[in-house]
């Protein structure tokens, strides 16, 4: 048997445990948890003395100094003649090298002056200078920083289960908090360094202190008690990471981000219970959101047998159709439309306009059936390759993901070892007039822009869609700070990283009822509220109070996409919703749902 084979091996025997006897498990925690604090003080306490002797010794050295000094100063005024005391000699030696000079005892000769500058140059050195440096480097800083990790919880309630830990505070991982805080899931950020525990425990995170491959630290987390772990550091932190939970517990799930495709294996091997790679999901988001290819309507997303799609105006028979009359005619649910980035909610006034794209919900056989009869008969079928800018990583999984959908692609890429071949890549840079139309910019349907950096991408926005006003512009976003920004400079949709990772674990936190359509729409499914149970769409007036739209129900493994304002919402049963972030919060608010 493989030392590997997680359907086989029991992880859990490298800790201690006692099925048998569950008092005496808790009675070896606690003293597990006792003797790790007790190594601790005694450490910082070992610290504390090192830093006590050397400051000891800094102060013996200056004292030997100071009485040097004042032997000196007696055997120079004997010298010049001059008789003081002993204690006239640490007087004048004291007052010269902390440089107050009071000038009441001096000497004649140059030799006594001279040695009079010796000491006071001797004074400021060691008394301005290394003193305080000295205090404060082996003294107060210390006292200061126990002070502060004294104050730094290490351990969360004891009581504590069904949370999420956390191992990193980045962008994904402050998008995923705000997920699971809407959601009532408790979590704990774990962080080694105590300064980032300190500030980030001052603007309300739930953070603990602990090195994240010390067993202790996922104990005190309560890890065998948590539902997930979510780990984004880099991957050989990852690897290290689920490897130490597993030496814990092998019940709770451990989900890891990969950055390379070698590492992928490797944390599965070490026990990671899934793998996401982020840049491979914002690939495909990227490519799903590029309206053409050989397919009328696509599908940017499902829930159960709900699925998700848009299709440009100007390719059906509905422009110039009111949002009232349009639904209507057909079978399937159109929720809204998007115009040059922004999502609008369908309202009975509203009116298709040929330049938006229409946001629709249905089954399957909806959705062939709307291809069937509303596809214009001048609706083209052959598009011109879409321009992507950024041969990396998500740039290359853009253009694979595009060839799958049949569109045909043209890469834009300015280092020459990315550049696979000749037919769909143009070397050069994106903000090349020149590079632009090469790669086909007055004729492509969309360009895609894929680099990493966020200022690099509002750049190149504002340069493509002076080149090309009427073109349709998807950008990536790393922070979420950026999203409107993006939008501002010209991108029809902007898919976040942030948001795109934080909604990948979330759904995997034995659920898979959140769907990000774009940043700024939301495809999410929860139970019936108590309050709306045996109530008819009409009368929950949902629509009006949150801003979201019911685009589903389901109720004994049964789904009724595209429900008229008499459905009924069944008790027991759950609701698909669509709306953006604000309106996700605003029916949280009102109708309070937990894990």
């Amino acid at each position: 048997m493989s030392l590997y084979d997680r359907d086989h091996f029991d992880w859990a025997k490298f800790s201690v445990t006692d099925s048998n006897n569950n008092r005496f498990k808790t009675r070896w925690d606690n003293f597990r948890l006792r003797f790790s604090e007790i190594v601790q003080r005694l450490i910082s306490l070992t610290l504390r003395r090192r830093h006590f002797r050397a400051l000891l010794n800094f102060i013996l050295i200056l004292l030997g100094l100071v009485v040097g000094f004042a032997i000196i100063f007696q055997a120079l005024m004997a010298y010049e003649g001059q008789g003081h005391s002993w204690i006239s000699g640490l007087y004048w030696t004291l007052s010269t090298m902390s440089t107050l000079g009071y000038g009441d005892i001096t000497f004649t000769s140059d030799l006594g002056r001279l040695f009079s500058i010796l000491v006071l140059l001797s004074g400021m050195i060691f008394l301005l200078i290394l003193l305080p440096f000295t205090f404060i480097e082996l003294f107060y800083e210390p006292w200061i920083e126990s002070r502060a990790a004294s104050r730094v919880p290490r351990s969360v309630p004891a009581d504590l289960k069904g949370h999420v830990i956390l191992t990193f505070y980045d962008p994904v991982a402050s998008a995923l908090i705000d997920k699971l805080t809407h959601f009532n899931y408790p979590y704990v950020v774990i962080l080694p360094e105590i300064e980032e525990v300190a500030s980030f425990g001052e603007k309300g995170i739930q953070v603990i202190h602990g090195e994240l491959n010390d067993p202790e630290t996922y104990r005190r987390a309560r890890v065998e008690r948590a539902v997930m772990v979510a780990t984004t550091r880099p991957d050989v932190v990852n690897t290290s990471v689920t490897f130490t939970v597993r030496g814990i517990t092998d019940k709770t799930r451990v989900i890891a981000t990969a950055r390379e495709v070698a590492s992928v294996e490797i944390l599965k091997l070490a026990g990671c219970s899934r793998v996401l790679d982020l840049s491979r999901l914002m690939a495909e988001a990227l490519a799903r959101r590029v309206v053409g290819g050989e397919q009328f309507t696509h599908v940017i997303g499902q829930i159960d047998d709900l699925l998700i799609a848009e299709v440009v105006a100007s390719r059906t028979t509905l422009v110039g159709k009111d949002y009232q009359q349009a639904q209507l005619e057909t079978s399937v649910s159109i929720v809204g439309f998007w115009v040059r980035g922004n999502f609008e909610i369908g309202q009975p006034e509203s009116t298709i306009d040929a330049n938006s794209v229409l946001v629709m919900a249905g089954s399957l056989r909806q959705l062939k059936e709307f291809d069937s009869l509303y596809q214009a008969e001048s609706a083209p079928t052959q598009f011109n390759p879409v321009i992507i800018i950024g041969g990396g990583r998500v740039g290359r999984a853009t253009a694979s993901a595009l060839k799958r959908r049949g569109i045909d692609y043209c890469i834009v890429e300015q280092l020459a070892e990315r550049i696979a071949d000749a037919e769909h890549y143009v070397h050069g840079s994106g903000a090349d007039k020149s590079i632009l139309k090469r790669a086909g910019i007055e004729d492509a349907p969309t360009v895609i822009i894929t680099t990493r950096d966020d200022e690099t991408n509002i750049y190149l926005t504002i340069f493509c869609r002076l080149l090309r006003p009427d073109i349709q512009i998807i950008s990536r976003s790393t922070l979420e700070r950026n999203v409107s920004a993006l939008h501002r400079a010209g991108s029809d949709i902007v898919m976040s990283y942030a948001s795109m990772g934080s909604s990948a674990l979330f759904n995997l936190l034995q659920r898979s009822d959140l769907l990000m359509i774009a940043e700024g729409l939301d495809v999410f499914k929860v139970a019936v509220p108590k309050e709306l149970e045996g109530k008819s769409l009409a009368e929950a007036n949902l629509r009006q109070r949150t801003d979201c739209s019911v685009i589903g129900i389901d109720f004994q493994d049964k789904t009724t996409t595209s429900p008229g304002p008499d459905s009924i919402l069944p008790p027991g049963g759950e609701i698909v919703l669509i709306g953006t972030p604000a309106g996700e919060a605003e029916f949280l608010r009102l109708f309070s749902t937990g894990p």
